[in-house]
């Protein structure tokens, strides 16, 4: 018999450990599952030609045109950058603190979606080495009961030793089995979540520096001196300052 066959036969109820494949096994699939759905979600939330992308953004920012960098934002799709772009664009004519304030939101929003799940790879790998130990452990003791057993035939004997061998070697073969490939994902998980968050510092950073800046321009703005009467009243909003002279609006400045 093969190593695979004795290997799959493993699983049947007949024999000595079976329950422990089965667990170690489904927590497998368990991981398996998580890795793919994670890996494809990661695939989708990360941005290709990073530099480019952000360059292009900035610049119908410097063209002030707010609306044709927020349809660039919205043709990349549902990645990490794109959505804490587009927040900070919706809030570009509203000031310095709502444009940071919206970053962070977006920030704290995205980066518990990126780390969902992912965790568990890393605990599946712990708990499959564990459960693979455990069989050894109980395989051992199934092995040195044979040994120690009075009064039992040498044939019945050197099965029941075999079948406690092979449950410790199969539980901990397919434990391993199990840990090496979750680890591993994990590993790369994690890996890709931590660059997308990168990204998200660096690049959210400059593009709500060039928001801000824009923002503080100085507009100049010349009012005829037949316009202005005794008095004159302003009233300033976040970005709006309106110019009165005898409560009459002379001037609406938008910044």
């Amino acid at each position: 018999m093969s190593f695979l066959s004795m290997f799959l036969y493993s699983f049947n109820t007949s024999q000595a450990g079976w329950y422990f494949m089965w667990v170690i096994l489904a927590a497998g699939v368990v991981g398996l599952a998580i890795a793919i759905e994670r890996i494809i979600y990661l695939g989708g939330k990360g941005t290709y030609h990073v530099d480019l992308f952000v360059q292009e953004v900035i610049g119908f920012i410097q063209k002030e045109d707010i609306p044709g960098a927020v349809k660039l934002v919205e043709k990349s799709g549902k990645n990490a950058l794109g959505q804490v772009f587009k927040a900070a664009l919706n809030e570009a004519g509203n000031g310095a603190e709502r444009i940071r304030n919206s970053v962070d939101e977006a920030t704290l929003r995205i980066i518990p979606q990126l780390e969902k799940r992912t965790g568990f790879l890393g605990t599946i790998g712990n708990i499959a080495t564990l459960l693979g130990l455990m069989g050894t452990i109980y395989g051992l003791i199934i092995a040195f009961a044979a040994v120690g057993k009075p009064g039992i035939d040498p044939a019945e004997k050197s099965t029941l030793l075999a079948q406690g061998i092979a449950a410790a070697m199969n539980t901990t073969y397919l434990g391993l089995l199990i840990a090496i490939p979750s680890i591993a994902l994990y590993t790369f998980c994690r890996s890709k979540t931590q660059n997308i968050i990168d990204q998200v510092d660096e690049y959210s950073l400059r593009l709500v520096n060039v928001l801000v800046e824009r923002s503080y321009k100085t507009h100049k703005y010349h009012i005829a001196a037949s316009q202005l009467k005794e008095g004159v009243g302003l009233h300033v909003t976040h970005n709006n300052i309106k110019i009165y002279t005898d409560n009459k609006l002379i001037k609406e400045i938008s910044i």
